[in-house]
């Protein structure tokens, strides 16, 4: 098969063979480093099939057949060994070079420590193995290395034995994991830590040992994600009845990491950004993402180790499900509003964007090219939002004995998304074949809403229809869990329910009205789809006023900001004065005067739509014109509530939570769109500020409104922090999404700084990432300068780290909505790529498929 064919859903076969042991010997030596890999190996049905295992980048020593030496034949991508045998026993021993691996992939170093990533394909980067998930075994690793280098040694399971070499300075440790596991669950890490310990008594009474390995002098940053574990094991026992299964677990930061965790059996390898944080150098962000995070891969234990995918294309069978359940550990934490916000915003901004560009698929996606590339929005986000309708279909109680009949069907299995469908249909006796779409259709649904109301009968109704399709293909009609509230115009809720839209089109009739009601519809995004409703400015800020559900209240804001903007778009085109509606600085105005108002759910509503969200709604943006439109609407909410922002911006400035700095920040980025005379409360602030939350406010305010004591608040912030790499990284994303046409310049400048590393994910992420994803107007600036910069950088991470590349590449292959000029730049710049003459199959997919 050639390395840019694609593998298909429908041609997933069984394995003709399995592997239920395997013992792994590490001896770790730098650019020497062996491993010694002993396979008990099991044919899995009568045909004489070839055993085939997959192998990448690696040096073959020997190949050994019950102890003896054993022909093979050999290509760049897998080991064949022809036998006639059942069962045996199969030895291979094969060399490494941890230190040359910028790939970040199989077994690597970073920063002094070796380290392993193996999901989705990073196993057969470390030895000849059958690298798929539905293969699992019981794994036996000993680890052999210089001890003062690498006084800790660890791996998956329970550690079982260690001990001295004789007269060489080193020292092994050996680990076993009872629990069959696919290999994408490996793990290994081995380094000189600072360590901290805990424990956790679970429910039936059994004693966990915790711990948690970071770099040496970051101890005291620690804690957060101690107490987040501990939080973490307690709800999923609360919440899920789960108990955690093995005598210790373990979470180690690594700073050179692709993702931001991994959940390797009973061994979290972490991204030191979601493990490190003190109120110093971490914000309020940072301390939510850890907690987030840190249950996600918690949660894996039980959604995606103990019941594991049957083939990559499963992959939202635990992803989807883990993300649906590590947002409601969130939601049952803190705030379920802003929690929910910050999840539809993801949705709404990224997800929408995937589904309309080249790369839509759906959850289940029915080819691929590099696995890799799936690790997406659509998979994981829509893939929880599936999850989610589910849950409101059947129920806590039921989707609760859905979980359990999964589990109790297909614990130590590999299974598929519809083994879990066929689990909650059992348990509820509910018909989900209709619903089943949502894993099959990609794309996403729009629901066109008109309504009618008969002041005669006091008869209100709602006409709903469907329609779905990607990329010019009609898809089949969804069981669609719709959320309505219908309010008076006292601001009363009549009806709160959620109605089950499942045909191509659908009435639903409401009785006893005096008068006709305001909707509220798709309350808490209650389904994964786009409406066409036209609703009046006036009905908006009655929605804003009195919607029971805070989530609505912050819809209603954004579509009052976003008619606005798009009114005043329309004003420009034709060449007309701009002007804001009163009625919408009017509702600004009083949710900042409403303290009875969540204050995060108030931050939310000022965190205005950004630029792409906006693009997000349309299906053409003339770029140029929003940039206007946009700057002006906020410039006029901001000026027409200055006094009350200033107000309120001093009276929460005596206020310590997080909920009172996120609307305190986002009153005084507003205010610095307003003038220069607040200059002295960004100043103020930052020499103040005693926490993250509040310095970088400051910055990016003074970034905003361009402020003369900018360079001087960078500076000072450079010298006190340049020797702590995860808060440079946000000094580097201040000035990647400045607005200011030098900023590439700027980018190319900092990529010289002795804190940058093109070999290093976070740096990579933080700067050119950053300016890619999050500075609209720079990137698709109408030079073109964006992208041939962007191009550049896919070059040379094209041969270093693929997997960055192809993440960093999104913004450049999703150019449909853009005017003729930038799409001719776009196309120019992917057709640079891809003739590349070893273009990587990660970035191969994306190229092609946006070119057609």
């Amino acid at each position: 098969m050639s390395q840019t064919q694609a593998k298909h859903l429908k041609d997933y076969t069984a394995p003709h063979f399995t592997i239920t042991h395997i013992d792994l010997n590490f001896i770790l030596d730098g650019e020497n480093t062996k491993v010694i890999a002993t396979s008990k190996v099991k044919r899995t049905n009568e045909h004489q099939f070839d055993l085939v295992l997959e192998g990448e980048q690696l040096e073959l020593e020997s190949v050994k057949l019950n102890g003896k030496n054993h022909d093979y034949r050999r290509t760049d991508t897998s080991l064949t060994i022809t036998t006639d045998l059942n069962e045996f026993e199969l030895e291979i021993i094969t060399a490494l070079n941890p230190e040359a691996n910028t790939s970040l992939e199989g077994l690597y170093m970073s920063d002094g420590a070796y380290c392993t990533q193996c999901e989705a394909e990073g196993f057969r980067r470390i030895t000849y193995f059958l690298d798929r998930p539905d293969v699992l075994a019981i794994y036996n690793v000993r680890i052999e290395a210089d001890k003062a280098a690498f006084p800790f040694l660890l791996s998956n399971g329970n550690q079982i034995e260690q001990g001295e070499m004789p007269r060489s300075g080193r020292h092994f440790v050996q680990w076993q994991d009872p629990f069959p596991k696919p290999s994408y669950l490996f793990a290994l890490v081995a380094g000189d830590f600072d360590l901290l310990e805990d424990h956790f008594i679970t429910q039936s009474g059994r004693d966990v040992k915790l711990q948690v390995f970071v770099d040496k002098g970051n101890l005291h940053k620690a804690s957060h994600a101690m107490e987040s574990l501990k939080k973490s094991m307690k709800w999923d026992e609360q919440r899920f009845d789960l108990e955690y299964d093995l005598d210790i677990y373990m979470i180690v930061a690594v700073d050179f990491f692709n993702m931001g965790a991994m959940e390797n059996k009973g061994l979290n390898v972490f991204n030191t950004k979601y493990v490190l944080a003190d109120k110093a150098s971490a914000t309020d962000e940072d301390y939510h993402g850890i907690e987030s995070v840190v249950g996600h891969e918690y949660f894996h234990n039980w959604t995606g180790n103990r019941v594991t995918c049957r083939d990559w294309f499963q992959l939202s069978l635990k992803e989807g499900l883990t993300v649906f359940r590590d947002q409601e550990f969130s939601s049952d934490l803190g705030s379920r509003a802003v929690n929910r916000i910050q999840a539809v915003k993801v949705m709404k901004n990224q997800q929408f964007a995937e589904d309309a560009g080249p790369m839509s698929h759906p959850i289940r996606p029915e080819s691929v090219i590099e696995m890799n590339n799936f690790y997406t929005v659509t998979v994981y986000n829509k893939g929880a939002e599936v999850i989610r309708m589910m849950h409101t279909i059947l129920g806590e109680q039921g989707f609760q004995a859905g979980m359990k009949c999964y589990f109790e069907r297909h614990d130590g299995q590999a299974v598929t998304c519809d083994d879990f469908v066929n689990a909650m249909e059992s348990a509820t006796g509910k018909d989900l074949q209709q619903f089943r779409r949502w894993y099959s259709q990609a794309g996403t649904p729009v629901v066109t809403v008109d309504e009618s109301f008969d002041s005669s009968s006091g008869q209100y109704k709602l006409h709903l229809t469907q329609q779905v399709s990607s990329q010019g293909v009609k898809g089949q009609t969804l069981h669609i869990p719709f959320s309505i509230e219908l309010l008076d115009d006292q601001g009363h809720s009549i009806v709160n329910q959620v109605l089950d839209f499942t045909q191509a089109k659908q009435e639903f009739v409401f009785d006893g009205f005096d008068a006709k009601p305001i909707a509220s519809l798709l309350q808490d995004f209650s389904a994964p789809v786009k409406l066409q409703y036209t609703v009046e400015f006036d009905h908006l800020v009655h929605l804003m006023r009195f919607a029971s559900s805070e989530v609505a209240r912050w819809e209603a804001s954004v579509q009052l900001f976003s008619q606005s903007v798009w009114d005043n778009v329309d004003h420009l085109a034709q060449h007309q004065s701009m002007a804001v509606d009163n009625r919408v600085l009017e509702a600004f105005r009083g949710v900042i005067l409403n303290e009875q108002l969540d204050p995060a759910l108030v931050a939310e509503i000022l965190n205005v739509p950004s630029a792409s969200s906006l693009i997000e709604q349309v299906d053409k943006v003339d770029l140029d014109l929003l940039q206007v439109a946009r700057e002006f609407v906020i410039e006029e909410i901001a000026s027409a509530c200055e006094d009350e922002l200033v107000a309120r911006y001093r009276e929460l400035n005596s206020f310590d939570t997080a909920e009172h700095r996120a609307f305190k920040n986002a009153a005084l980025v507003l205010l610095s769109y307003v003038s220069q005379q607040h200059e002295g409360l960004v100043i103020s602030q930052f020499e103040q500020s005693t926490n993250m939350t509040d310095t970088l406010a400051a910055l990016k305010a003074a970034t905003v409104g361009q402020f003369d004591c900018l360079t001087e608040l960078l500076a000072q912030f450079e010298k006190q922090w340049h020797s702590t790499p995860l808060v440079m990284d946000k000094w580097f994303t201040l000035q990647a999404t400045a607005n200011n046409d030098d900023v590439i310049d700027q980018i190319v400048k900092l990529t010289q700084h002795s804190s940058f590393s093109f070999n290093n994910p976070n740096r990579v992420r933080s700067l050119i990432g950053s300016f890619v994803a999050g500075n609209t107007y720079q990137f698709h600036k109408k030079d073109g300068s964006g992208y041939e910069y962007l191009t550049q950088i896919l070059i040379k991470l094209n041969k270093s780290n693929p997997q960055v590349a192809s993440r960093m590449i999104t913004p450049l292959i999703q150019f449909a909505k853009f005017d003729d000029t930038r799409q001719m730049l776009m196309k120019r710049s992917l057709e640079t790529l891809k003739s590349l003459p070893d273009l990587s199959k990660d970035l191969f997919e994306k190229v092609t498929k946006a070119l057609g």
